[in-house]
């Protein structure tokens, strides 16, 4: 008979990370950020803990990542650990085997946290993405989205081709000129099912409202997440998920 696996014990303390990716290395893919982050809580000796099981893996989760090619200054992931430590401690730690642009902001003890699994916490986020379009076409644009009862964008996922209504999930879209040039677009999205990304308001702009993005029109668009959190219905606002 197979001898069966040893146990692991239950973790110990978990905690709760608030990172950026910033500067070229917002071109990082969820599966190439896992990995660095993997080998810097090994590198930094922290005493993350492992599942149990044939195959033993670090207990780490990550959550509402940012799509590759976006900027972001709200990306989370929760790490379980096998023995208590100091969450500062283990920022400053982290922090120094971590590439630069993937800066951790945050640290925390999830039992100073908001009760609930991490990505229930994360209902919406803040964005603000960057054209090279004038104003006044951006602008056009935008109030021809808004005034949409529905704009159906589709999308490649892990199950094929969806289509999906992008407006349902635009709570706030509004567009301003650019100092140096171009249009910058503030967007605020509560999160769904499928969760509705920035890139498909970019879509949906540019099938309602006639927006010209790409190489061809002077560039692509640059995302950036500004916040993640809980989002507020009656205030409209994101709340923090960490404090």
């Amino acid at each position: 008979m197979r001898q069966q696996p040893e146990q692991q014990a239950p973790p110990v303390q978990r905690l709760r990370i608030r990172y950026a990716k910033r500067g070229r290395l917002r071109f990082t893919s969820h599966r190439d950020f896992s990995r660095a982050f993997e080998r810097a809580v090994a590198r930094a000796r922290i005493p993350v803990a492992y599942s149990s099981g044939f195959n033993p893996h670090p207990r780490i989760s990550y959550a509402g990542a940012a799509p590759t090619g976006a900027a972001s200054e709200a990306e989370y992931v929760e790490l379980a650990l096998r023995e208590v430590v100091d969450p500062v401690a283990t920022k400053g730690a982290l922090d120094e085997v971590m590439p630069d642009g993937l800066d951790l902001l945050d640290v925390v003890d999830t039992a100073t946290s908001p009760k609930g699994a991490l990505a229930d916490l994360l209902t919406g986020s803040e964005w603000i993405i960057d054209l090279p379009t004038a104003p006044e076409e951006a602008a056009a644009a935008v109030a021809a989205f808004l005034a949409a009862e529905e704009v159906i964008v589709e999308r490649m996922t892990k199950k094929g081709m969806r289509e999906f209504d992008a407006r349902s999930a635009v709570v706030r879209l509004a567009s301003a000129p650019r100092g140096e040039g171009g249009s910058r677009l503030e967007l605020l999205l509560k999160h769904g099912t499928p969760t509705v990304r920035p890139d498909d308001v970019v879509t949906g702009l540019e099938r309602i409202g006639g927006l010209k993005v790409g190489p061809e029109h002077g560039g692509l668009p640059l995302l950036t997440r500004l916040t993640q959190g809980t989002f507020d219905e009656e205030s409209g606002t994101i709340g923090d998920p960490l404090h």
